[in-house]
């Protein structure tokens, strides 16, 4: 739902706007599925467990995936879609809050989301 906020402000695919929230999204979701996103790392990055903590394995792993994600040139923040800071105030009133997920944002986790996203 954040994309789809980011969308609406900006008029970008929703790939795009998913492609450039999603690191910031992610990172800030970590701590609520740390276990998910190590074994995500293993499993779909190659990330070498040994000797590391769950926390450490899964930065690791979003390390990865962020160098991939520039590789192939997605976009990696909500600026290069056209999006302003006058902009926020309405995309965080915008985004649709759903039950779910490891953790149901509220309009401060998105604010900071979408500030990350910058």
């Amino acid at each position: 739902m954040l994309g789809q906020a980011v969308g609406a402000y900006t008029d970008a695919t929703h790939g795009m706007t998913l492609s450039a929230v999603t690191m910031p999204y992610y990172k800030f979701i970590l701590k609520y599925g740390t276990a998910k996103f190590a074994r995500y790392a293993v499993n779909v990055w190659g990330v070498n467990p040994q000797g590391k903590t769950d926390t450490q394995v899964a930065n690791e792993g979003l390390a990865v995936m962020e160098s991939w994600m520039k590789k192939i040139g997605l976009v990696m923040n909500i600026t290069q879609l056209g999006a302003t800071k006058e902009m926020l105030d309405g995309m965080v009133k915008s985004t649709l809050v759903m039950d779910g997920g490891y953790k149901v944002m509220n309009e401060e986790d998105i604010r900071a989301v979408l500030q990350a996203s910058f």
